[in-house]
């Protein structure tokens, strides 16, 4: 890249990696501690980004992709099964709340390229890339027109590293260059390739819905693990002195040595194992009446602990999104975030803006693929036409008030359809029993009902 002419930012990927370390669960510096002897020990993991960034992602999952006719939406549908779009998109949906960039591009595998600059053939692939492959090059207004991408396989067992470069030539068509790295960083000059392309933009980034504020990030989107991180790490010390009580929370019975038999090596004899656990001597004096024998119970601090939880779950939900209350306890249970925006509707606007981001690049991603089938495999799909996208809202959405509504709209309308819907929907019929149900209902003679 330097020998392009362009500067990593490399005070970006660090970002990015300080935010995946704690996506992934690794072990942090926070968790390497000492005891006051000296002695190394580690924190109890929760991994609570994880669950943060997997709470966001169920709020964007997708249901359907409509792209124009019938046939250009079955072929957009065999392209992404075939690049495993679904599993590979609700990653990026994480790792997007995680890192705050995810991206794809698209390319031909197996593509002829003939002597007179033309191709034949070839299989349209989506390549999907996380943040810290990802390159920004040129930014407008917020809008990343050019940018590199990186990624690494393994060919015959050595590691060989992939480059590709997006730019904008004068013409305003975009051009590919691919530059392909042996296991020792060497570049191998023989398989560079540079396509010519078009005007339609050959990858697409999801980023952030929140304005990124962070300096020397232009390009990135918000990663919004960044800002919990402290309250991460009082999650961790939070349970890990929960955990600490319960370990020591076994009780003690300590006994005068007066009141014991003693075996042939001078060991005391217990009744029984458990007994064993619990058993300290007193000393070898006896003492006043009321320390013959005690029993200690340590203390487990639940309800102090408890608060505490309640306050840094409180200071997440802040930081993370979604209001105040995204995770709290509640009766003894943790409301995570897809039930308590389903009670709170006016948090969907932070929810709408993420989901328009999502569509931006589903759009971009549809488009480049079917310009790619238009260029490289002779069809002639509409690269303009609208692409829709409609998301899953049974996380955000009151199934019992929704079917309750339309019991009533059946009741009240004397509409055939709404009841066949009723029904569909309260007790999983298909749409032809659904209507055989309703047809006889309507056949019946209320006369003879009554005299029934």
């Amino acid at each position: 890249m330097q020998k392009e002419g362009y500067t990593i930012n490399t005070e970006a990927q660090e970002v990015i990696k300080l935010c995946d370390d704690w996506y992934a669960n690794r072990e942090m510096e926070f968790h390497r501690r000492k005891t006051v002897q000296g002695e190394d020990y580690r924190l109890h993991r929760m991994n609570f980004a994880k669950r943060c960034c997997n709470d966001d992602a169920n709020l964007c999952e997708v249901v359907e992709i409509n792209s124009g006719s019938d046939e250009q939406c079955e072929y957009i549908k065999n392209v992404f099964v075939g690049s495993n779009f679904d599993t590979m998109y609700r990653r990026q949906l994480e790792k997007v709340s995680a890192n705050g960039t995810a991206a794809c591009y698209v390319r031909v595998d197996n593509v002829q390229f003939l002597s007179n600059g033309e191709t034949k053939g070839g299989e349209i692939k989506l390549n999907y890339v996380d943040a810290d492959c990802y390159i920004p090059l040129t930014v407008e207004n917020d809008v990343i027109t050019e940018a590199a991408f990186s990624g690494s396989s393994l060919v015959n067992g050595k590691k060989r590293t992939t480059l590709v470069i997006f730019r904008v030539d004068e013409q305003g068509k975009y051009t590919s260059d691919t530059h392909v790295f042996d296991n020792m960083g060497k570049e191998l000059e023989d398989q560079q390739i540079v396509v010519n392309l078009g005007d339609i933009k050959p990858f697409a980034v999801m980023r952030t819905a929140e304005v990124n504020n962070l300096d020397n990030m232009e390009g990135y989107g918000f990663p919004k693990v960044l800002n919990s991180i402290p309250v991460f790490e009082g999650l961790d010390l939070c349970y890990n002195i929960l955990f600490g009580d319960l370990d020591k929370g076994e009780k003690l019975v300590l006994i005068n040595e007066m009141l014991c038999k003693f075996d042939k090596n001078g060991h005391p004899i217990t009744p029984n194992e458990q007994i064993k656990k619990l058993f300290v001597l007193l000393g070898e004096k006896l003492p006043d009446r009321d320390d013959v024998y005690h029993e200690y119970n340590p203390e487990i601090r639940v309800e102090q602990i408890t608060k505490v939880f309640e306050l840094l779950l409180s200071l997440l939900s802040m930081s993370f999104g979604y209001g105040t209350k995204k995770y709290t306890f509640e009766n003894g249970r943790i409301t995570t975030a897809t039930e308590y925006i389903g009670n709170r509707q006016d948090q969907m606007q932070d929810l709408n803006r993420q989901r328009f981001e999502a569509s931006q690049y589903i759009q971009d991603i549809v488009k480049a693929v079917l310009w790619y089938s238009n260029t490289f495999l002779g069809s002639s799909w509409n690269v303009d036409g609208e692409v829709t996208i409609d998301y899953d809202d049974s996380y955000i959405t009151d199934r019992e008030a929704e079917r309750e509504r339309k019991r009533n709209d059946a009741l009240s309308f004397e509409i055939s359809q709404l009841k066949i819907w009723y029904l569909m929907d309260a007790y999983a019929l298909s749409e032809d029993c659904a209507k055989e149900l309703v047809n006889q209902s309507d056949h019946d003679d209320p006369d003879d009902e009554e005299e029934d």
